[in-house]
């Protein structure tokens, strides 16, 4: 049986995707995650067209799971720009009650990342952690390495615990760095894309390959 938010609406667009995903999985070759991981892996490499996702992508023994509790408690989402947000299909989150934050542009972020010569995505984070948007919720990273060490930062502090860190920052400088030092957490559950490449986009997929697990999750209990 289809999902009948996370799918897609006509039956022409659901056997356009589930066709793409056969592909995915026939061309994909041999992988070492699980059921579960491998939604989430799949989505991303058929929203990229880059079979490289499979290997590169690497998760904490629960992240998933915290992911889905997460999601189906209503758990907000802040994510580093408002290009997550916007990439995320608002029709799945509200049927969770699920709700997207960002702050890169607001005009006290701005004021502050000028006045201690840092950067608007930390002190987009930090401005989340005052809202207590960040203890349970889940931190959405796909641009920004600055936003995603300031996370941990605050994780290592004991400011913050997140249901759930999806580090994804594309780039080349600290992109790397930054999801390498998120994957030597222990108490927080986090998902990464090793190197260099990441993406808004690939956080997007990933984010909706949670919440179609969540909603086969909530179908099968009834």
């Amino acid at each position: 049986m289809n999902n009948i938010v996370t799918e897609q609406l006509t039956d022409a667009g659901r056997r356009i995707e589930h066709d793409s995903f056969a592909i995915v999985d026939n061309e994909a070759g041999p992988h070492s995650y699980s059921e579960q991981q491998w939604q989430v892996v799949r989505r991303m490499i058929h929203a990229s067209a880059d079979f490289e996702f499979n290997g590169l992508t690497r998760f904490h023994p629960d992240a998933v799971a915290a992911g889905l509790q997460a999601i189906i408690r209503g758990a907000p989402i802040v994510a580093d720009v408002e290009m997550i947000c916007v990439g995320l299909s608002k029709p799945r989150l509200d049927h969770f009650g699920v709700a997207t934050h960002q702050f890169i542009a607001d005009e006290d972020v701005i004021a502050q990342a000028k006045a201690e010569n840092s950067t608007r995505a930390v002190q987009a984070m930090r401005k989340a952690q005052r809202l207590n948007l960040l203890d349970g919720g889940i931190v959405a990273v796909g641009n920004a390495p600055t936003a995603l060490l300031e996370v941990v930062r605050m994780i290592n502090d004991g400011q913050i615990k997140p249901a759930l860190v999806i580090g994804m920052p594309v780039g080349f400088v600290s992109a790397a760095e930054s999801k390498a030092v998120l994957s030597e957490i222990d108490a927080v559950p986090w998902m990464v894309i090793d190197g260099r490449k990441g993406g808004s986009t690939l956080v997007v997929a990933a984010i909706h390959a949670l919440l179609a697990l969540a909603e086969a999750r909530q179908k099968a209990a009834g």
